[in-house]
Formats: structure tokens, C-alpha cells, sequence
């Protein structure tokens, strides 16, 4: 379930040859409503604030679930700007993510540097993500 990323991943994966044969599905979320509507709990929103490992894993978890998948991935966090629907959570280039593997859910929170463009965010988060997603599998 990506929302700092909106959809990047699942993209990086479906521009190889025969990936259909791993990505189940992929929601992206970016707003509160949507992550709920897929759903992560609106408690975990209330008490820990999107910008969160808590929500991360929450993430994971329902698009684990929704799925009935081996692997999940949920990304959250403030690309290069703050977000106005969360003024107060969001610092620009803090991004959380949790990756969940046969029910084993780790989070992990990165800081980035600045990016010269949105897509350089995307991509440095991505290869964050894809480092220790191989790490996990490996």
C-alpha cells in the first residue's frame, strides 16, 4: 500500500517481464479516507498520525490481508513539502515504511535528503524499500 510513493513501486515492479506472476495487487492511499477505506484502522491515524511506523505497518498489514499475500509493503511520509490535510505530522523528507514478510512486519524510518524533483524522491524511497525488502527474502 503506497502513499508517498503513489504507486511507484508497484510500477517499478510491473515494468519487468512476467511480474504478474508476483504482484498480487497494489492500492494506492493517498489520502486518510483512503487508507481507511483499505483498511487501516482509523484509531492507528488518530493516535500515531499518518506520518508513522504504526501506520506503516498498519498499511502492510491490510494490503497483506486483502490480498492473502506472502508479502506486503506500506510506505508513508512527506516527500518535499508539508502537507496540508497533516501540517503538523508532516516534515518534509521523513518517510516511514514497514514490510511484511509471511506475517513478520519490521518498520523502518528514513530521512531524505532534499530531491531536485518529486520522481527523485519517489525513486530514492523505492530503492530504500527494495534494499532491505532483499535483505528480508534473501
Amino acid at each position: 500500500m503506497e502513499s508517498a510513493t503513489s504507486g511507484q513501486i508497484a510500477s517499478l515492479i510491473t515494468d519487468t517481464e512476467g511480474s504478474s506472476a508476483v504482484l498480487k495487487g497494489a492500492f494506492v492511499t493517498y489520502c486518510n479516507e483512503a487508507k481507511i477505506m483499505q483498511g487501516v484502522p482509523a484509531e492507528v491515524l488518530d493516535t500515531y498520525t499518518v506520518y508513522s511506523k504504526e501506520t506503516a505497518e498498519a498499511m502492510t498489514r491490510a494490503c497483506t490481508e486483502t490480498y492473502n499475500a506472502d508479502i506486503g509493503i506500506g510506505v508513508t511520509g512527506t516527500m518535499g513539502n508539508i502537507d496540508p490535510s497533516n501540517p503538523d505530522a508532516s516534515v518534509p523528507g521523513q518517510v516511514y515504511f514497514a514490510i511484511g514478510v509471511k506475517g513478520e512486519i519490521q518498520s523502518y524510518y528514513i530521512e531524505l535528503e532534499p530531491q531536485p524533483t518529486r520522481l527523485a524522491y519517489k525513486l530514492a524511497v523505492a530503492k530504500e524499500i527494495y534494499d532491505e525488502l532483499m535483505k528480508r527474502i534473501s
